[in-house]
């Protein structure tokens, strides 16, 4: 046989009822500047993360004959962003590449490759920069590098007849290098 129990409401454990504590005004808006700080960092802390995953990286070729003739850089004229990389490829043999004194923008990262090593170069200034195969100078082996703005590009342009002086061959090169900066 089945047991059955009865209960009366005595026997029911009893319910509590739950108060709700309100938070003190103040309290609240120290939460609520506190929420708005950490939005502000996880948006700065993502704009930094896009702009450094955003760096984009070039080649240059460092070649015996390209479009332009002999003893070049392709491509000769590059546009890139502030921050992007530009590697220089020896793509044949007994070529450097090395920035040119005074012919990039002041303060700006300067760089001086081995003969028929690769060299990479961050770029962190706006501005024109003008590099060069130091063997291969006389045969007018230059190239242009323009990051953002080409802001410093008049100055350029009068500083560089002490480098186009050396040129043997390709007088014009570098001028018509220049001409295509924009």
């Amino acid at each position: 046989m089945q047991r059955i129990q009865h209960f009366t409401n005595n026997d029911y454990p009893s319910k509590k009822r739950k108060t709700t504590v309100l938070p003190r005004p103040e309290k609240i808006n120290s939460s609520i500047t506190f929420l708005k700080t950490i939005k502000y960092v996880a948006a700065l802390f993502l704009t930094l993360l896009v702009t450094i995953s955003s760096a984009a990286e070039h080649n240059v070729e460092m070649k015996n004959v390209g479009v332009d003739g002999t003893m070049v850089f392709e491509p000769a004229v590059i546009n890139i962003a502030v921050g992007d990389t530009v590697h220089f490829l020896p793509t044949d043999m007994a070529h450097n590449s090395e920035s040119v004194d005074g012919l990039t923008p002041e303060g700006s990262v300067t760089w001086k490759g081995e003969m028929n090593k690769k060299v990479s170069v961050t770029i962190d200034k706006e501005g024109v920069y003008v590099y060069q195969c130091l063997p291969h100078v006389p045969l007018a082996m230059v190239g242009v590098i323009v990051a953002g703005q080409p802001a410093n590009l008049e100055e350029v342009k009068e500083k560089s007849t002490a480098l186009t002086s050396k040129f043997a061959t390709n007088k014009d090169r570098l001028e018509k290098y220049l001409t295509e900066v924009r």
